[in-house]
């Protein structure tokens, strides 16, 4: 099948051409059809299968062969994401697919000035892609107006309707017109977020090209167990025996990937960190610094599990296992992409044994348990081991969000409760959302989709 098969227009299959995309993968060559004539579609394919594509290609064929109404062009497609980085990639894609059409694709995220954001949506939108602190932002001060919406998005539903976005959610929806198209798409839908993502879609027809949480079957599944107080002993011996390799560690903590990052490169090893805690400058310069190849070594916490194309990257290592087992599934995911080989390592101390039956039992598969000479635990890891009820921070919350928050309190999956109308305050509102460099062009449509969670800031 190509992309012609698809009934997709000549501006779009040009502009697909030019940058040698050919062959639709699964979730496109499912969804495309379905959105081309106008259903609610709720997809779910494993990460960097190309779900951008699957949702902006049709979205901006019903666009440009509509004629906008007169007056200021108000958006009449929004785009839902948690994250910064996911925020711009996706705009840095549709841009690609679009760029022979007359449409134009805007980004709205905390982190960044809010003129400039007030001045975009000012001059005129097609396309608005946002995330839903600093959405709720402009639209609280009557400079978003979503009345126009024709097509929502919510990409990474999951982590858009868990981890605090619900009530955020309801109070969008509410400003939306009834009478739209909305299409969800993520990596994985556990049945709880299922349901509540039901609620706002009409008759959706489902695509599911993979089994729910599956990894790709190009990634390698390594760990060594390892004390606690060892860890970065043992990371540095592995980094410095793979030192042309270019690798993404995961930590627990702002605070410990900082300390992380410093002393990796106290040991001769470049390494740049990043987290929610960091400005949106940092954050570009440790991207750039990665990719670039001036640091080969990442150290990020679950912020970097969603919001990273990092093409062809060897290498994903696990220096502290996550809380919630499907976040291996988003972090790995950075590896192994588009049908490459990849590698994930985990570093597993005796305290960590339940965290890691977790994830055996989410794959249903074992991961070879190897100790590394000199490197060997204290005690072995017992897959019985109790999962530790302080998770540093990252355990899911319930779904909807803590109650009680208060105005301006930092909520999970990176954005801030939003303040109540009326009651704004002076001066800038807080920062609520998250962004990054889109990185290196993709292999294939929509191929190289973030992914990001439990650091509180995103």
């Amino acid at each position: 099948m190509t992309f012609e098969d698809l009934g997709l227009s000549p501006a779009l299959l040009r502009a697909l051409a030019e940058n040698d995309y050919t062959t639709p993968t699964p979730i496109q060559a499912q969804a495309i059809p379905l959105i081309l004539g106008g259903n609610d579609v709720l997809g779910g394919a494993q990460t960097g299968t190309g779900k951008t594509a699957a949702f902006g290609l049709p979205l901006l064929q019903r666009l440009a062969k509509e004629t906008p109404p007169k007056g200021p062009r108000k958006p009449r497609a929004l785009i839902l994401v948690p994250t910064r980085e996911l925020a711009v990639q996706v705009a840095d894609n549709l841009k690609t697919y679009g760029r022979h059409l007359r449409l134009n694709v805007t980004t709205i995220f905390g982190g960044a000035g809010m003129q400039p954001q007030i001045d975009n949506l000012r001059r005129g939108v097609d396309v608005l892609i946002a995330c839903p602190g600093r959405l709720l932002d402009h639209m609280d001060s009557g400079h978003a107006k979503l009345d126009a919406v024709e097509v929502l998005v919510l990409d990474e539903a999951d982590r858009m309707l868990d981890m605090g976005f619900l009530p955020q959610m309801k109070r969008i929806m509410n400003r939306v017109p009834k009478q739209r198209q909305t299409l969800l798409f993520s990596a994985t839908f556990e049945p709880r977020i299922k349901a509540m993502a039901l609620e706002f879609m009409r008759d959706p027809q489902q695509v599911q090209v993979a089994q729910n949480s599956t990894i790709a079957e190009t990634i390698a599944h390594r760990a060594h167990p390892v004390d606690n107080s060892r860890k970065r002993d043992l990371l540095v011996d592995l980094l410095s025996k793979r030192h042309t390799d270019q690798v993404l560690v995961f930590g627990k903590t702002k605070h410990g990937c900082n300390r992380l990052a410093e002393q990796l490169a106290e040991s001769g090893l470049p390494a740049v960190a990043i987290h929610g805690n960091k400005s949106q400058a940092q954050r570009q310069k440790a991207l750039d610094a990665f990719k670039s190849g001036r640091a080969r070594i990442l150290v990020a916490t679950d912020v970097a599990a969603r919001g990273l194309d990092i093409p062809n990257l060897p290498l994903v290592i696990n220096h502290d296992l996550p809380m919630v087992a499907e976040d291996y599934v988003h972090r790995i995911g950075r590896t192994g992409r588009n049908g490459s080989t990849g590698e994930a390592l985990s570093l597993v101390s005796p305290e960590e044994g339940g965290l890691l039956r977790q994830i055996q039992r989410m794959l249903k598969a074992e991961i070879d348990l190897t100790a590394v000479p000199g490197f060997e635990p204290s005690q072995p890891v017992r897959l019985d081991t109790p999962i530790p009820k302080n998770g540093g921070g990252q355990r899911r919350q319930p779904a909807g969000g803590r109650p009680g928050a208060r105005m301006g309190e930092q909520k999970p999956g990176g954005e801030r409760a939003p303040r109540k109308p009326g009651n704004r305050g002076h001066g800038k509102p807080a920062d609520r959302s998250a962004h990054a460099h889109a990185g290196p062009k993709q292999h294939r449509p929509g191929a190289g989709r973030p992914q990001e969670r439990r650091d509180s800031r995103a």
